[in-house]
This record gives structure tokens, C-alpha cells and sequence, in this order.
């Protein structure tokens, strides 16, 4: 008998027939929920080239008869982009780096330190995860007004360096480091931020471009936030300035609306395909080769 190893899915896997009808039901079951996801891209992205009867003609097609590039033109007329766009980028800046300095530090802690009740603090940070959201929007705000952050960016990146969320993400990825690498390090006289910053982060690049790849995402799409903590209009971020003046807008074609919606999914897709090739590349940086 071959000692060579066998992958979840092998050749003789594949020779018993309820294998291969689960195998299909499950590619099935992807298929679907594949088509389910893009659907709507696909929508949105071919309605930006119809003209505004096709869209409303019955029935609906999915790709355009003739290709409305004037679309994007008459988009980008009724919204200034430059502004809202370096609004956006500099809450992503302020909410990267707080993340990546106050919640690596904090996950760290609860990872590699002996801390008192490093137990309880953990259950208490992932009981968190449990509420809604909604239902701790109102006290967040008062207590921004309180302290006098309304209509500023520490509205946003204060909160940012309290998510539980990246906390247990980090500390979850922490927890695979091998524990010998940072006990070497403290018998070579290195202090846990020296541990911390000379051989955590190096290998912690998948789960930090992760981190950013979810902080782009939010602060590029969240439009409601901002709305409520921003008194000044010169201060909205993108995707408040476009619900604002075009979604709301009853002056513009939907084919217009469209045209609009699809040129700003195109930067986090880009930013999702830059930073998705750390993650891949650095899946294997936790372990340690003998």
C-alpha cells in the first residue's frame, strides 16, 4: 500500500457513488450562490450602459442594446468627486492606523502576555460581538457629543480602536504563532514590545491586509455614519456625498444612477486584488519549518 498522503478529496473518494452526488449537490449549491452574489454587479454594472427606457422595458434584459457611454459623463457632472474622495481616504488612513497600532497591541496582550483574567476580558470582548449594532449607535453618539468630536474624523477613529471584532481576528491569528519564537526572544532579553514589533508583525501580513481590506470596505461604503456625526457638508466622505446627490436625486435617470454606482465599486475591487496577494502569500509565515 502507498504511503502517500491522501487530500480530502482523493481519486478513491471519488469511485463511491454518494460521494459524488454530495460533491455535486455541493458544486451545485456554490454555483447558485455564486450567481445569487454576482447578479446584482452584473446588474448594475450593464444597467450603466442602457439607455433609461431599457432599463424599465419589459422583459428586462440583462446586457444593453447599444453601449451608453455618455452615461458616465452625465454622471460625473452632478458630483465633485476630488473632495469627498480624499474625505474617504483620510478616515480609511486614521481608521488603518489606529486598528493596526491600538487592536494589534491589545490582541497581542490577550494572546502571548499572562495577563490577570485574560479569560473574562476575552469573553467579555467576544460577548460584544452578540449586540447589534443599531442598538448602540445612539449611546456612541451621545458620548461623541459629550466629548465634543461631532462633525470630526475622531468621530470615526476613535471607535475604530475599540472593534472587538479585529480584536478576536488578531488574537485568533496570534494564537497560531508558535509560543517558542517569543520565548527565545524574552531569553534574549527582548521586551514584549520588542516581541511584539520585530517578530509578530512580520508574520501577522496576512491578517493586517485583511484588516485593511475590511477598513477600506466599511469606511468606502458606510454612508449612514457619517451622516449622523458630519454637520459639514465639505467633510462627507464619497459614499455620503453620492446617496446625497444622486441617489436621492430625482433629476437623474436611473441608467445615470447607475453609471455612477458602478465607477465607485471599481476602487475596492482593486484594493481587494492588490492585497488579497499578501494573503496568500503569507499563509504560511505562522508556523515554524523544521
Amino acid at each position: 500500500m502507498s504511503n502517500r498522503e491522501r487530500s480530502i478529496m482523493s481519486s478513491f473518494d471519488f469511485k463511491k457513488g454518494s460521494v459524488q452526488i454530495g460533491y455535486s449537490i455541493m458544486l451545485l449549491a456554490l454555483l447558485v450562490l455564486a450567481v445569487t452574489m454576482l447578479y446584482p454587479f452584473a446588474t448594475t454594472i450593464f444597467s450603466s450602459f442602457k439607455t433609461n427606457q431599457e432599463i424599465f422595458s419589459f422583459p428586462p434584459t440583462l446586457f444593453p442594446h447599444q453601449f451608453q457611454w455618455s452615461n458616465y459623463a452625465e454622471g460625473f457632472k452632478y458630483v465633485d468627486f476630488i473632495r469627498p474622495l480624499w474625505n474617504t481616504l483620510i478616515l480609511f488612513g486614521g481608521n488603518a492606523v489606529i486598528s493596526l497600532m491600538i487592536v494589534s497591541l491589545a490582541a497581542f496582550s490577550l494572546s502571548q502576555m499572562k495577563l490577570p483574567f485574560r479569560k473574562g476580558v476575552t469573553l467579555f470582548f467576544m460577548s460584544t460581538l452578540m449586540i447589534p449594532s443599531a442598538t448602540y449607535m445612539i449611546p456612541s453618539f451621545l458620548n461623541l457629543q459629550s466629548l465634543g468630536l461631532i462633525d470630526s474624523y475622531w468621530a470615526f477613529w476613535l471607535p475604530a480602536g475599540a472593534s472587538a471584532f479585529n480584536i478576536m481576528l488578531l488574537r485568533s491569528f496570534f494564537d497560531g504563532i508558535n509560543k517558542e519564537l517569543f520565548e527565545a526572544g524574552r531569553l534574549d532579553g527582548a521586551s514584549e514590545i520588542r516581541c511584539f514589533y520585530r517578530l509578530a508583525v512580520p508574520m501577522s501580513i496576512p491578517v493586517f491586509s485583511t484588516l485593511l481590506i475590511f477598513s477600506f470596505t466599511s469606511t468606502w461604503n458606510d454612508w449612514y455614519w457619517p451622516s449622523l456625526v458630519l454637520t459639514s457638508p465639505e467633510k462627507y466622505p464619497l459614499a455620503s456625498v453620492v446617496y446625497r446627490n444622486i441617489i436621492q436625486s430625482f433629476n437623474l435617470t436611473w441608467n445615470v444612477k447607475f453609471s455612477v454606482l458602478t465607477a465607485i465599486m471599481v476602487p475596492p475591487l482593486l484594493f481587494f486584488l492588490f492585497f488579497q496577494k499578501n494573503i496568500m502569500h503569507g499563509l504560511n509565515l505562522s508556523g515554524v519549518k523544521g
